[in-house]
């Protein structure tokens, strides 16, 4: 089952209790990236939050660091995994959430607002969005996805 709400110019998909925003584009290791006047940011999917349950602790790449499209650039540790933290694009890392390493719960409380990670400087981002998926092939992909 799966709603669809509208809400302050943003649409937003419910596919099983896990939100699909359409703004966004979505790696298949549960990240999302979004384009914010020219730098791209990243966080972790209401699934990938989900599947990890309470996030305890992040280890994010460093302003500076380059960071290169579906390779690991960090970790997350939660209450039932520890997992690689994969960049959906490539560039170099401009900021990072500061406020995670004191609250990395807010990963799980608010994924798509302040619980995001990094902001990057895309390096090739024309091309390395082609590479994930958009918001229709995001919302198809989830309905198979939580099935499991």
């Amino acid at each position: 089952m799966y709603l669809k709400f509208t809400c302050e110019e943003i649409i937003l998909v419910n596919v099983d209790g896990h939100e699909v925003r359409e703004s966004l584009h979505y790696h298949k290791e549960h990240f999302w990236a979004s384009i914010e006047n020219g730098l791209v940011r990243v966080g972790a999917t209401d699934f990938g939050q989900k599947s990890l349950r309470e996030v305890v602790f992040l280890e994010l790449p460093f302003v500076g660091d380059q960071v290169n499209q579906d390779e690991p650039c960090g970790m997350i540790e939660s209450i039932k995994a520890v997992v690689d933290v994969i960049s959906p694009i490539s560039g170099t890392v401009k900021e990072t959430n500061e406020k995670l390493a004191d609250n990395p719960g807010l990963v799980n409380e608010d994924p798509y607002g302040e619980g995001w990670f990094i902001l990057i400087s895309p390096s090739n981002l024309e091309d390395e969005l082609n590479n994930l998926l958009n918001f229709e092939a995001a919302l198809e992909w989830y309905k198979e996805v939580v099935k499991d």
